[in-house]
């Protein structure tokens, strides 16, 4: 009835026929590289040009330095720490008791009240704040992801 279904014998362990020991013994497998020499050469051109950036947060005037986790400044154009922008968001904002501002994604942050603050899975989002804009991707952000895409 069940003629393709895999069978195992009373110790739970595979039959024979489907043992890796019954392969024949005049053929070797090996394993063959597909990567090309000129894909190689330009995945190390676009690791080469992504590291000999430096792109300098206007908010601190530090070097940003891990650039997939930095935000979009909406005054300057250009990329900023995540830590400046979560910065300026906690510095306009107002905090009540149990109160915290997170990133709540998508380029937003949110004002979020915990009813009991030991119990941080319980929350209430009392404000949102729109960080970056959702329609708009900026240029900085796709020239990156098409160098990120040639490296992976």
């Amino acid at each position: 009835m069940h003629r393709n279904r895999k069978r195992n014998n009373w110790k739970n362990q595979q039959n024979k026929q489907n043992s890796a020991d019954n392969k024949p013994k005049g053929l070797q497998f090996k394993p063959t590289n597909y990567i090309n020499e000129d894909t190689e050469k330009e995945k190390i051109k676009a690791i080469e040009e992504i590291k000999a950036r430096q792109i300098i947060c206007p908010k601190c005037g530090q070097p940003i330095t891990d650039i997939a986790s930095s935000m979009h400044d909406k005054a300057s154009g250009s990329p900023v720490h995540f830590e400046c922008a979560l910065g300026e968001v906690s510095k306009d904002e107002k905090l009540g008791e149990n109160e915290k501002i997170a990133y709540i994604g998508q380029g937003r942050f949110g004002v979020l009240y915990f009813e009991n603050p030991r119990d941080q899975r319980n929350f209430t989002i009392k404000k949102i704040i729109e960080w970056e804009d959702r329609e708009q991707k900026p240029e900085w952000r796709n020239e990156i992801s098409e160098l990120y895409s040639k490296v992976n």
